[in-house]
């Protein structure tokens, strides 16, 4: 973090002739389980990584949002008042801009706001699953509310930072990852009911029981703007309507009974997963809280199963990832974040890591697939004014 720091603060004063009025970070996250179950106003069990994203912020004197990056050399100034005309068409910038766009619609008065530079550093892997973009939106969201002082609770943020998602970026994502983002503590996962924006934080003990998460990086791009994360989106739409519910959250594993004979093949399988993969939340915030973090193991199979067989969201060089990891003494193992492409994770005891890094490359190797990143994440903080 500290090289992170010093990078946005140079190239802040780069920028703009000044120091930054403060630094902001917030992290990606993993989502431990709940996959596709936040937009269907379900359950959802992420934790914040030890992976973040920093922002430089400073007020101008003008009415100017600026934009500036380390990773990429584009700078992009906009007025606030056209940030609406702008929408989609600033690249990675969209997600900052996004921000304060998103922030004028939930009650922020763009009029009387100064303007503001923003300088933002990463070390949050892009395309992997980790919501890289959703730790760009909470920093930003954090940076704004204190230099605009507009004095918004956490969840009000990760509704903007979800706002700007959906309409500015246009990628139809639901509101976990900046859930996680915003309200994160080390070593717990965030407990989020996506219908109500309950949020809970269940410790979940992996130091104590000996036990760390891996990250496996396929390096398969994906993006969630477009092609199957929308069409899945819609098909769990298209199967509530036809079953009668606002939701598929309203649907228990006893309704599918019902659902097979309403619904064709595919919208069933897809209902089938978002109904199974509530009810494997619940059973591993359970399980978490009786028995421990070594005993949910066959609930992250289960759910890498489901997404596998009845949402097929998942890749080849993901279920390569997962077996081998599973071969190797991983506990349990799922590919993580919104599928065709991007990371698995697996439950891992610490004396295995190294076996399994060994075992997932040389699988990899072996199958001709580019070599993939696997390293260990830990449960950590949530967003935070760092200076």
């Amino acid at each position: 973090m500290s090289d992170l720091r010093d990078d946005v603060r140079t190239l802040f004063t780069e920028l703009t002739g000044r120091a930054p009025d403060g630094l902001w970070s917030a992290p990606g996250r993993v989502n431990l389980i709940g996959e596709h179950t936040d937009y269907n106003e379900g359950f959802v069990l992420p934790f914040a990584i030890d992976r973040r994203t920093i922002v430089a912020a400073g007020a101008r004197e003008d009415a100017v949002i600026r934009v500036a990056s380390t990773f990429s050399d584009e700078v992009v100034e906009i007025a606030l008042s056209e940030l609406d005309s702008a929408r989609g068409s600033a690249g990675w910038a969209d997600y900052p801009l996004g921000v304060a766009w998103a922030l004028g619609r939930s009650g922020a008065d763009l009029a009387a706001v100064p303007g503001i530079d923003l300088v933002i550093d990463s070390n949050v892997p892009v395309g992997a699953g980790l919501s890289s973009s959703a730790a760009i939106e909470c920093a930003v969201a954090l940076a704004l509310d204190d230099l605009w002082r507009l004095g918004m609770s956490r969840p009000d943020l990760a509704r903007a930072g979800q706002l700007a998602e959906n309409e500015f970026v246009g990628a139809p994502t639901g509101i976990m990852d900046q859930s996680a983002s915003l309200l994160g503590q080390l070593d717990a996962a965030v407990f989020l009911d996506c219908r109500s924006l309950d949020a809970e934080v269940v410790p979940l003990g992996f130091a104590a029981a000996g036990l760390t998460l891996l990250v496996m990086d396929t390096g398969v791009s994906h993006s969630h703007a477009t092609g199957g994360y929308g069409e899945r989106r819609a098909s769990c739409e298209a199967g509530a309507a036809a079953l009668g519910v606002p939701s598929l959250r309203d649907l228990a594993v006893d309704d599918l009974v019902r659902a097979r004979e309403v619904l064709d093949d595919v919208t069933f399988r897809r209902v089938r997963h978002v109904v199974t993969e509530n009810q494997r939340v619940l059973d591993v915030v359970r399980t978490l809280r009786s028995e421990g973090a070594s005993a949910i193991g066959s609930l992250l199979d289960a759910s890498h199963t489901s997404m596998r067989d009845d949402f097929e969201i998942s890749v080849p060089e993901l279920d390569l990832a997962v077996e081998t990891a599973l071969e190797n003494g991983a506990l349990g193992a799922r590919m993580t974040g919104g599928g065709f492409g991007g990371a698995a994770i697996a439950l891992v005891p610490i004396d295995a890591v190294s076996r399994i890094q060994v075992a997932v490359d040389g699988a990899f190797a072996e199958h001709g697939f580019a070599a993939p990143e696997v390293y260990p994440v830990r449960p950590s903080e949530g967003a935070a004014r760092d200076s």
